[in-house]
């Protein structure tokens, strides 16, 4: 199954997908489900930023990828009544891209939404220092001692960041964010809410215990979730009575080749790599990487967070290894030492 195909990816999905995801997304903190510690200061940030006038403080989304950081930056710009600008780290290629936008995209108090924000280019992120802090942007003109530097005044606007890096982001540019949230995984019970309220805008007849099984599956994200339910759905119209019965769910499944724990073909390779090329491990990112022949990124910002977070892998200063459970889960013996770790 190719990555563009697989339902557990969860990069943007073009054309079909990528109108599914928005159709179902929610629009206002209210309709957004899960992450109830976050939303409640987020409320309160957007309340008294509204009372006071004003722009809300720079924020920052940070979690692995379909948990919500897009999402949450189109609500932020819904509650507060103000545009948002899209775009990320790599467009921004150099000063003038940003500047272009700063001035002539931007109205006060709207939202510029950085995606992948730990991917700007160094020249780009210097720029952004003084316009975070001072809403200035410094232009250098000409090269040299014939050199000039001039002030441009720009809109009280609001950058909100997302990343799945955090760790890649600068501190001088953390430190300017004055919200930060860590969006963590749903539980089981948030991702059922979210299935029943995607159910209803789909016009899809669901049982609970239909919806409860790709809960299972979905771990604990929820475009993954969505993404199951759009397949389940396709199982139920095409061998089914258009209903989403836990037999239709269960066969749609093992169609899939996604198991009881939510694994996929990708993460039980990765495991049984470690299981049985390096005995459980540890093995090293780069080295496993190369094993599977899957980028880095995609091991360690899709697939290792929950892994560890399930408990089927642990990271340590010596590379991965799996867990007693993952050597279960696989049917594998692990090495008595490797038990004890």
């Amino acid at each position: 199954m190719s990555k563009e195909e697989n339902p557990l990816s969860p990069t943007t999905a073009p054309g079909e997908n990528a109108r599914f995801d928005s159709a179902l997304r929610p629009l206002t903190l209210k309709d957004f489900i899960g992450q109830k510690k976050l939303k409640e200061n987020l409320d309160i940030s957007i309340r008294a930023a509204k009372n006071r006038g004003e722009a809300l403080d720079h924020c920052l989304f940070y979690s692995p990828p379909g948990l919500g950081k897009t999402t949450l930056s189109h609500i932020l710009a819904r509650e507060m009544g103000v545009n948002i600008k899209v775009t990320s780290g790599p467009v921004l290629s150099k000063p003038g891209d940003l500047a272009a936008m700063l001035t002539t995209e931007l109205a006060e108090g709207d939202i510029l939404f950085i995606d992948e924000i730990h991917r700007l280019n160094a020249a780009v992120e210097e720029a952004l220092y003084p316009v975070m802090e001072d809403f200035i942007f410094f232009i250098s003109t000409g090269k040299g001692p014939g050199s000039t530097t001039l002030k441009l005044a720009v809109p009280r606007f609001t950058l909100v960041g997302a990343t799945t890096r955090s760790g890649l982001l600068t501190g001088p540019l953390r430190d300017r964010f004055g919200l930060s949230f860590n969006l963590g995984f749903y539980g089981e019970a948030e991702i059922e809410a979210i299935l029943e309220r995607s159910a209803a805008i789909l016009g899809t007849k669901a049982s609970a215990q239909g919806l409860k099984l790709i809960a299972a599956r979905s771990r604990g994200t929820p475009r993954i979730a969505n993404r199951l339910l759009k397949r389940v759905r396709d199982f139920a119209e095409v061998k089914g009575a258009g209903v989403i019965t836990p037999e239709i769910t269960e066969a749609a499944m093992a169609s899939l080749e996604i198991d009881s724990e939510g694994l996929d073909n990708l993460d039980r390779r990765l495991l049984l790599t470690i299981a049985e090329k390096f005995e459980g491990g540890p093995v090293g990112i780069e080295t496993l990487a190369v094993s599977i022949s899957e980028e880095q990124d995609t091991l360690t910002d899709v697939i290792e967070p929950f892994l560890m977070q399930s408990g089927f892998l642990k990271r340590t200063t010596r590379g991965r290894v799996l867990t007693p459970k993952a050597a279960r889960h696989l049917g594998f013996k692990l090495p008595r030492q490797q038990e004890l770790l």
